[in-house]
């Protein structure tokens, strides 16, 4: 039996070259993710102090580009500019 058939040569070389084509395709996903984390989180930056309503304690807070929220323990959501002033205060009413 001869093991070096055209067809056995072929399969050979097409095993080869999926294999490296594998580890090639590892080594670039875990370059990219190394460059991708190599910067650190980025920080995010809050609001040194909130002034909230009498009674209310905080229970979540958010933030996006250009404001910020607080979700309070008496149902309400208020929400604050970048500068800490209040401009929305949104009750929340329960079923």
């Amino acid at each position: 039996m001869d093991l070096n058939t055209p067809q056995l040569t072929f399969l050979r070389r097409l095993v080869t070259i999926l294999t490296l084509t594998m580890i090639g395709g590892i080594i670039t996903l875990v370059t990219l993710i190394f460059m991708r984390f190599q910067d650190g989180p980025v920080p995010l930056e809050l609001p040194e102090s909130i002034m909230l309503p009498k009674g209310s304690a905080p229970l979540a807070f958010t933030k996006s580009e250009d404001w910020y929220a607080v979700v309070t323990s008496n149902d309400q959501i208020l929400v604050y500019d970048l500068n800490g002033v209040l401009f929305q205060t949104i009750n929340v009413e329960l079923p």
